[in-house]
């Protein structure tokens, strides 16, 4: 039930942030680093979205294989 919850949730924000930014047509600068990119609010919030979307769920895997690799190490020594 929980899993159920938390992806209505995400799809419902992912609807919000997709909504936003088709709203805003205006195009912006973006400067990062190594270049310079002219994109619309609706681009930069579909393509940070996704980005934030992917490091979430690649933080959370990582962190449930260190909990799960954590406490066979500490076994092992004691």
């Amino acid at each position: 039930m929980k899993i159920y919850l938390t992806l209505i949730i995400l799809v419902a924000l992912l609807i919000i942030a997709f909504i936003f930014g088709s709203q805003n047509n205006q195009m912006f600068t973006l400067n990062y680093l190594i270049a310079r990119t002219e994109i619309s609010v609706a681009t930069a919030v579909s393509l940070f979205t996704t980005i934030g979307f992917f490091l979430g769920i690649f933080f959370s895997l990582l962190w449930k294989f260190v909990r799960m690799v954590k406490p066979k190490s500490i076994s092992n020594k004691g």
